[in-house]
């Protein structure tokens, strides 16, 4: 006889972790299927926790090379382990995965090691064994997107999995994709002595973000040394003695290049990770892209099958899935589940980070939407200038007529941070007068924002 659950979730990831801990909270027997030997999925594993160890190792060693002597710190001989680093970064994960477990047995969620797939809208197996529920969750996350003509080793030829184990530092690093994972890791291994090269095909950086912002952040990521060709594709990758010899055309038509590397990072985007679960059998919708289908409250086609995160519609980030979960596991609870998708933010954890929530200018164009822009640089406020840190701008985008805060774009230190009281206030429909008579500590980075704020009406005080 199968055993049964209230709840069955599909992938032990942010998304779907949080839904069986919420959903269990409150009082549903839970179980969640996951195959790695370890919970947390591809976020915690192999993405964006062991990432951003990375990125702060780096970092610091990059801080005491060239920023620390305006501090009066100064290292005579300064010099890195890479095997420390990475074994940091294991330290890491370590602790987030044995986390998730603790939080597992301290909620009384069932983990079923193995592959999940359906043998009916109600039942899934795993290893030969059957597992019913009323209402099962696919969370299976995604997985990086091929690139056709370029075959991945993880050794040479990496995706974000293989960029954060390499095993000494490339002389020359091409990273194809100028997007967020793209950015971060080669953001990592240049600050650790590697030349590295960005071939992105379209004509900017980060797409999806305000187009001022990209602008900036070219230029202080090619301060930092990184080089880009823009508009650019690659259509072969072939592996020589030395490393890797690519075979790169312009976007647009001409002339075909080579650029040889001796290590590439293949970051053109994520696709959802469907395969194996048995979709087909219980008749599952998908669309164009492989993404599963749902309604507004995360239900596909087939009653008692819902999906959340990555595998779904909207952007593939971690946070996103665990709201996605949490809504979704109060929605099965009878409550009132919801995501508000106009306050998700995005960050890029480069230094300066880059960060991101609602609308972009280029958004507001093309729905014709009339706006204020409201700008403070971080060369003006003062915790930056202590810090050394003044790279960059906070921006924020009003709605000319009711002044509700449509926006808000941030390059500089902390971005990520910064942009909170942002989403904060998008949540709440917040004005941007709002945002600049809110008391901001002095001296704080976030007076920028305060600052910024009073800008969307000409009155900036420290500008």
């Amino acid at each position: 006889m199968s055993e049964q659950f209230d709840v069955i979730v599909i992938g032990g990831g942010p998304g779907g972790y949080v839904c069986a801990i919420r959903a269990a909270q409150l009082g549903m027997k839970v179980a969640c299927v996951e195959k790695r030997a370890t919970l947390g999925g591809t976020c915690l594993n192999v993405g964006c926790i062991p990432s951003k160890a990375l990125l702060q190792s780096s970092e610091n060693y990059h801080a005491l090379l060239h920023g620390f002597a305006q501090h009066g710190v100064m290292a005579k001989e300064a010099s890195f382990d890479l095997a420390r680093m990475m074994g940091h970064k294991t330290d890491v994960v370590t602790a987030n995965v044995k986390g998730v477990e603790f939080l597992f047995r301290k909620n009384k969620v069932t983990w079923i090691k193995g592959s999940a797939s359906f043998k009916s809208a109600d039942t899934v197996t795993v290893d030969g064994k059957e597992y019913q529920a009323k209402h099962i969750v696919i969370a299976t996350g995604s997985e990086s997107m091929p690139l056709p003509g370029v075959e991945i080793d993880e050794k040479t030829i990496v995706t974000s999995t293989g960029a954060i184990a390499l095993e000494s530092v490339p002389k020359h690093l091409v990273v194809i994709g100028g997007g967020y994972i793209g950015l971060e890791l080669g953001s990592v291994w240049r600050r650790l002595g590697a030349e590295v090269t960005v071939v992105e095909f379209l004509d900017r950086l980060v797409p999806t973000m305000d187009g001022e912002i990209a602008t900036a952040f070219q230029r202080i990521l090619a301060k930092l040394g990184m080089k880009f060709k823009l508009g650019t594709k690659v259509t072969e990758a072939k592996k020589t003695k030395s490393g890797v010899s690519l075979t790169l055309e312009p976007a647009k038509g001409g002339a075909a290049e080579t650029l040889e590397a001796d290590a590439v990072l293949v970051a053109i985007g994520r696709r959802a990770l469907t395969e194996g679960l048995g979709l087909d059998v219980v008749g599952v919708a998908m669309d164009e892209r492989g993404r599963v289908k749902t309604d507004g409250h995360f239900s596909t086609n087939v009653k008692g099958i819902y999906a959340i995160g990555d595998v779904i519609d909207g952007p593939m980030l971690a946070h996103k899935a665990e709201e996605e979960g949490v809504a979704l596991a109060e929605i099965l609870a009878g409550q009132a589940g919801h995501v508000n998708y106009g306050a998700i933010p995005g960050v890029v954890y480069t230094w300066p980070e880059v960060a991101s929530v609602g609308k972009t200018e280029e958004d507001l164009k093309a729905e014709r939407v009339e706006y204020k822009v409201g700008k403070f640089p971080f060369t003006a406020n003062g915790r930056a200038r202590a810090m050394g840190d003044t790279d960059g701008f906070v921006k924020l985008l009003s709605d000319k007529k009711t002044d509700k805060l449509l926006g808000a774009h941030i390059i500089g230190p902390d971005a990520g941070t910064i942009i909170a009281e942002l989403v904060l206030a998008i949540e709440f429909g917040a004005s941007a007068e709002d945002v600049a008579r809110t008391s901001h500590a002095h001296p704080s980075l976030n007076e920028a924002v305060k600052e910024a704020a009073l800008a969307v009406e000409g009155r900036a005080i420290h500008i």
